[in-house]
């Protein structure tokens, strides 16, 4: 064993794959940089009114759940957030786990099996595509936003049950689903959608509905064929996932579902954070609007890279995203743009797909007009550098 690790090892450094943590200093640090890197869409994760929810659950509750929700692991305040999650969604259920990893896992593996074919987009989240492997169904992927090779994978199908698996907003590409579209699909061939909603939570939505996601105030929120996830760890500032959907799916998860099953209930300092959190964006529908300005702001000044006007289009949400020639000049524009105090992802394989290699940006609520100048600047820089 000892000897293929050191194998392993040597060749993810000849292929440039090698990941080490970013080590990131208090707020505040001596060093300030630009986060063009984390998923706190909203600015929520240092917010003092989450800090105070924690606090307060601390002092209630405990730092822990102290068991899985099926034994004492359940309070009042996992109910709460259960309640006021679905209201904010527009569902008619909710399910919390300990994080949207497990959320995912969760709901593919609970209504999978041998009797439901799933017809996955092909770049669905690592999280899901692990829960399609552990469902135990038969899993077609279909390429990537297009609906009719989705229908053409459902035509010819044998299993009783069948599922639809997407993103609302794709992690890495930033580029939004047809929902509508998939919706009617799914109709069409008496399946489920599965929408995860991870990157789309807190930033999408139109009108009242800012902030609640890409399928709030739709007429997809509330239908039972449609069932979504997300996690309360990026937009909402805290941790944690959660399964919306009908009453009856809430109730299959509980009875069917291992990863809540067996799995040490959400903190409830998590369950409180993520609660204020939900209850700031109903106050607060600028910090969303902030993040698309922001976001077109970047699409903008970065056309060239993002692939020209079209990319302002695109943006579906915060993420942006920059193809890059190779892991290895991936790998070295972050490390640039770091040294020039902007912190930007770097996502290689088996991040994605072997030969797109790319920069991700993410644009944040609290980002100042003077954060974007530098920001662009030097990223405009070092992909001149690159090209």
């Amino acid at each position: 064993m000892t000897a293929w690790l050191e194998q392993q090892a040597e060749v993810r450094e000849r292929r440039g794959l090698v990941r080490r943590p970013t080590v990131r200093g208090p707020q505040g640090g001596p060093r300030r940089m630009i986060d063009l890197a984390s998923n706190d869409y909203l600015g929520l994760s240092t917010d003092p009114r989450l800090a105070a929810a924690a606090m307060d659950a601390i002092r209630r509750w405990g730092t822990g759940a102290a068991s899985s929700r099926l034994v004492t692991g359940t309070t009042e305040l996992h109910l709460e957030l259960e309640h006021h999650l679905a209201l904010f969604t527009g569902a008619e259920a909710a399910l919390v786990f300990s994080s949207g990893y497990l959320a995912n896992l969760g709901v593919t593996t609970a209504l999978g099996g041998p009797g439901t074919l799933i017809v996955a987009d092909e770049y669905c989240h690592a999280s899901l595509i692990d829960g399609l492997r552990l469902s135990r169904s038969e899993v077609r992927e279909f390429k990537h936003n297009d609906a009719a090779d989705a229908a053409r994978l459902l035509a010819d199908r044998t299993q009783p049950r069948a599922l639809v698996v997407v993103e609302s907003i794709y992690s890495v590409g930033g580029d939004a689903a047809p929902l509508q579209e998939l919706f009617s699909l799914a109709q069409e061939h008496d399946a489920v959608l599965l929408v995860d909603e991870a990157h789309s939570l807190g930033v999408a939505g139109v009108g009242a509905f800012q902030g609640r996601g890409a399928v709030a105030g739709t007429s997809l929120a509330d239908h039972p064929g449609v069932v979504r996830t997300a996690t309360l760890s990026k937009a909402l500032g805290s941790q944690g996932g959660v399964v919306l959907g009908s009453s009856l799916l809430r109730e299959h998860l509980v009875n069917r579902s291992r990863s809540f099953i067996f799995d040490t209930a959400l903190a409830p300092p998590a369950a409180a954070a993520a609660m204020a959190a939900v209850g700031i964006i109903r106050q607060e529908p600028w910090r969303a609007a902030a993040v698309h300005h922001n976001a077109a702001a970047l699409a903008a000044r970065l056309q060239p890279a993002l692939g020209g006007p079209a990319a302002v289009e695109r943006c579906a949400g915060a993420v942006q995203s920059i193809p890059m020639p190779s892991a290895e000049a991936a790998l070295a524009a972050s490390q640039a743009a770091y040294a020039a105090g902007v912190q930007v992802g770097c996502f290689r394989p088996p991040s994605v797909p072997d030969g797109i290699s790319r920069l991700r940006l993410t644009a944040r609520a609290n980002l100042t007009p003077t954060d974007l100048d530098h920001a662009c600047a030097v990223l405009r820089d070092i992909l001149e550098r690159t090209s």
